[in-house]
């Protein structure tokens, strides 16, 4: 009863004109940052912070997280219609989204990209109303052992996506080597830098995600003929750039599983929502009658993935309020622009200053009505990207892929780096090895290896730690469960066959 007395109290300061005024800017530029691969939230947030100098700290916290999971929804738009991931955390949505969108159905899947983010960033706000201090306190059950665990699952799960669990494991585990290039996390010795200097800081994840997708799809687009077709996107009514019944009949429950587990992944420190969005497509392929479609165009793999992504973006808002714990960069940046307005995040914010913490989470009510708002009526305008006749797109997905990676920081050798990995990706799609794997395992690698040797130095070398507690037992055996379930089915069905035979 106290939570919705001081979320009404939130929803009365939430409701001020320069507070909308600062959720709908945040909204929109998190939108078109999410739409433009490249930039990404978090150095949006950090080149944004100098417009909430002098600024009321709640209207520029409700600015700053706008962009945040605005910038969530924005990144399944390239996704699905070019195969560009706009962030890490869309690289999921690649999967099923551009191939829908291949089939003629990028405004439905559009749709329930916007729709499913929608419920997810409700339910997401909902649980971060009731349940900000509890999952604050079970995220901080999560030593080093436990984190080990939690990103094995999720590297498990995303071995398993492809259909040859040999193939996807072989490429998580170049996506985990990719990770080591650069200096040791602990001890700053080179690893793998061939003496170059541009290496030393490690690799840069646009390039790679640029080259792998972007430039790996145009040269087999290319390839397989010159003068290819645009996709075809037709409509006569509004109502049919959205999901259909039968859509909605196979997605509820990727929304409701994607929703939940997302915003859970979200509250662990250290995660963020590409781990949320993995692990949440992995399991609903798991749920699935027909785990055959994921990869070819399924619409629950769009809305689980989404929906993950979304609820992890409201999660990640527990323990940076509660805990001043900034489980992501974007966090951190957040929890910056907090401490700028002299104001600390931690425990004892919620008696200090309770009007940040509830204004905020009031805001983002708001705001996932205003992304609905912005995003529905734009998905006609973005299917519509695709009757420009492939001759055109490709090289205008190039220019964007190479304008991206030269934006990070003036580099020419990141611009090299993107066709290295445009190659890569080209012969690894011709060869049907998953890219996902890659990404994913490029990404979580640096976390894996931290809180490995963490836990293996608090405990001087016994590997026991990592499946001494309970939380990490039960996360190792579910990832060995995954590895083996499709090697072990397929061991029964031959010895069933071979039974049938002799029979």
């Amino acid at each position: 009863m106290e939570s919705l007395e001081m979320l009404l109290s939130g929803f009365r300061l939430a409701l001020t004109i320069q507070n909308l005024l600062a959720a709908f800017f945040g909204c929109l530029v998190g939108t078109m940052i999410g739409v433009l691969p490249g930039l990404g939230p978090a150095a949006t947030v950090a080149l944004l912070l100098p417009l909430t100098f002098g600024r009321d700290p709640v209207t520029s916290l409700v600015m700053l997280a706008a962009i945040y999971y605005g910038a969530q929804y924005g990144g399944s738009t390239t996704s699905i219609l070019l195969n560009i991931p706009g962030e890490s955390a869309s690289v999921v949505t690649c999967l099923d989204g551009y191939q829908l969108a291949r089939q003629g159905r990028a405004a439905p899947a559009l749709g329930m990209a916007a729709i499913g983010s929608f419920v997810a960033g409700v339910l997401g706000v909902i649980g971060l109303t009731l349940g900000t201090v509890p999952l604050a306190e079970f995220g901080l059950r999560f030593g080093p052992a436990e984190q080990f665990a939690l990103l094995t699952f999720a590297l498990a799960a995303c071995g398993t996506l492809a259909g040859d669990l040999l193939k996807g494991l072989i490429m998580v585990c170049f996506g985990l080597f990719l990770s080591t290039i650069g200096g040791d996390p602990m001890s700053g010795v080179d690893r793998f830098t061939l003496g170059r200097l541009e290496l030393m800081g490690g690799l840069e994840l646009v390039p790679l995600l640029m080259g792998l997708f972007a430039v790996g799809e145009v040269l087999v687009s290319y390839e397989q003929i010159l003068g290819i077709k645009p996709l075809r996107v037709r409509w006569k009514r509004f109502t049919e750039l959205l999901p259909n019944v039968s859509d909605w009949v196979v997605s509820k429950w990727a929304v409701l599983r994607g929703s939940l587990l997302g915003f859970a992944v979200g509250v662990l420190p250290g995660t963020g929502a590409a781990t949320a969005s993995f692990v949440a497509y992995g399991i609903e392929r798991r749920f699935s009658r027909t785990p055959e479609k994921f990869g070819k165009g399924a619409m629950e793999g769009v809305a689980a993935a989404e929906s993950a992504n979304n609820a992890a973006a409201q999660g990640a808002m527990v323990p940076m309020l509660a805990l001043g714990i900034p489980g992501s960069p974007t966090m951190a940046m957040l929890m910056a622009g907090l401490m700028m307005a002299g104001v600390q995040p931690g425990p004892l914010l919620m008696e200090q200053r309770p009007d940040i913490v509830w204004g905020v989470i009031a805001s983002m009510f708001i705001g996932n009505c205003i992304l609905l708002v912005l995003n529905l009526p734009l998905v006609g305008v973005w299917a519509s990207l695709l009757r420009i006749p492939y001759t055109i797109l490709g090289p205008c997905i190039l220019v964007i892929a190479v304008l991206g990676t030269y934006s990070i920081a003036g580099s020419m050798f990141d611009v090299w780096t993107l066709i290295v990995f445009g190659l890569l990706g080209y012969v690894l799609k011709k060869n049907d090895f998953p890219l996902a794997p890659i990404v994913i395992g490029f990404i979580l690698g640096n976390k894996l290896e931290l809180s490995l040797r963490r836990a293996l130095t608090m405990s001087h070398g016994d590997p026991r730690i990592l499946v001494g507690s309970p939380i990490a037992a039960v996360l190792v055996g579910l990832s060995l469960a995954m590895l083996l379930w499709q090697p072990l089915t397929g061991l029964i069905r031959r010895a069933r066959a071979s039974r049938l035979q002799a029979s």
